[in-house]
């Protein structure tokens, strides 16, 4: 089983679908508008639910930004990193 899921990892990951660097991912930009299409986001659930995060697309698909993914990510994994997005 992977590690549990950072805000880095987090942010590694969303990064490789948006073809941007980590720390160019805005936190606050909305995932469909950011350019995340729904099987795109069904990998990156899948991918997390590896980690031991336990959320749904349609969970995510109710967030209106990549913070408020990872807020629901972290408070689903019980991972060391509980930043604040």
């Amino acid at each position: 089983m992977p590690p549990p899921l950072t805000l880095d990892g987090f942010r590694a990951d969303l990064a490789e679908f948006l073809y941007q660097q980590p720390d160019e991912v805005d936190l606050e930009e909305n995932p469909l508008y950011a350019g995340l299409d729904s099987l795109r986001i069904v990998t990156l659930v899948e991918r997390w639910r590896e980690t031991g995060a336990n959320v749904s697309f349609v969970e995510l698909a109710e967030c209106t930004s990549f913070g408020q993914w990872w807020q629901l990510l972290s408070a689903r994994t019980g991972g060391a990193d509980h930043a604040t997005a």
